[in-house]
């Protein structure tokens, strides 16, 4: 499992998590989502070693209505 950490903002609720995480969680290899509207956090595990796609899960925050940056 590979873990990734993005920055979003413009979350302020568990309304915006569950946006994002049914967005982020239709990417395929994703196999764990925590979002947290507390900290403007999104950690995401995917099912191998790669990391997770970049660009797919950018495109899903903002899809979702928000931006994103990757941390680690």
């Amino acid at each position: 499992m590979a873990t990734t950490e993005y920055q979003v903002t413009g979350m302020t609720c568990g309304h915006c998590e569950m946006a994002i995480r049914s967005e982020v969680g239709q990417i395929a290899g994703i196999s764990d989502i925590q979002v947290s509207a507390a900290d403007g956090h999104l950690t995401v595990q995917t099912d191998g070693d790669a990391p997770a796609d970049d660009a797919a899960v950018l495109s899903a925050v903002d899809e979702a209505g928000y931006e994103a940056r990757r941390l680690s």
